[in-house]
């Protein structure tokens, strides 16, 4: 181990709501590609040594010309291909992320993320070995039953919406995703949407609830592309 901080930004995604030929974290806010601003706060941020940068398979050549060289994204080290779903892209990351401490799991389509939010998150996970980024929900929430009717509504104090980053101990995460994988050869129905879910389900490690920012929105629909901009 050597105390390096890595980062794995997602960025192998196709975009099905964006309705657009192009990926969503490709279009451009501002006359930047949505996911230059999120590898450009990683780049910016002391504590993160290197930058993998997870793609499309058809997409790497892309990558690396018109957004790594373009903008001087010195510390993107590694472009690997994704995978089929987002948890085959997440591992295919991490295996390229060796000998580090800690790893940064990050979605491409997620611009806003901040330097205070990396601050947080880097303490957080120092003390926990797994933390991720969210907000309490503002409005309330209703679990539905199986035919669309109220049959629960949680506390809202007690419910986060998730963010990333979602930030782990390097071996923790590694060994967690590589039991994940071996499950799911094996035929385990697990419908993974996050990385907390899978260090939950394969380990006993609490995963810390760190706060994010309501402005760290995730780019999927047109009409966050008109928040964006208008953020921005």
């Amino acid at each position: 181990m050597t105390g390096k901080n890595v980062a794995v930004v997602l960025s192998a995604g196709v975009g099905k709501r964006m309705k657009s030929d192009l990926a969503k974290q490709y279009l451009l806010i501002k006359g930047k590609p949505v996911i230059f601003y999120a590898l450009k706060t990683f780049q910016d941020c002391p504590f993160i040594d290197e930058i993998i940068l997870v793609a499309g398979e058809k997409d790497l050549d892309f990558c690396r010309r018109e957004i790594v060289e373009k903008y001087g994204l010195s510390k993107v080290q590694k472009i690997v291909a994704g995978g089929r779903e987002r948890y085959n892209s997440v591992y295919n990351g991490l295996l390229a992320a060796d000998d580090c401490s800690f790893v940064y799991i990050h979605d491409g389509a997620r611009p806003f993320v901040t330097q205070e939010i990396l601050e947080r998150l880097q303490e957080a996970v120092e003390k926990y070995h797994a933390c991720v980024a969210g907000m309490p929900v503002k409005d309330t929430i209703k679990i539905s039953d199986e035919e669309g009717f109220s049959a629960e509504t949680p506390r809202r104090d007690r419910v986060w919406q998730i963010q990333t980053p979602q930030v782990f101990s390097y071996p923790l995460v590694r060994d967690a995703y590589r039991k994940l994988m071996e499950k799911l050869e094996d035929g385990l129905q697990l419908a993974v949407t996050d990385d907390a879910m899978v260090v939950e389900h394969v380990t006993d490690c609490r995963v810390k609830l760190v706060e994010g920012s309501y402005s760290n929105l995730k780019i999927t629909t047109a009409e966050d592309m008109k928040t964006a901009e208008a953020f921005l």
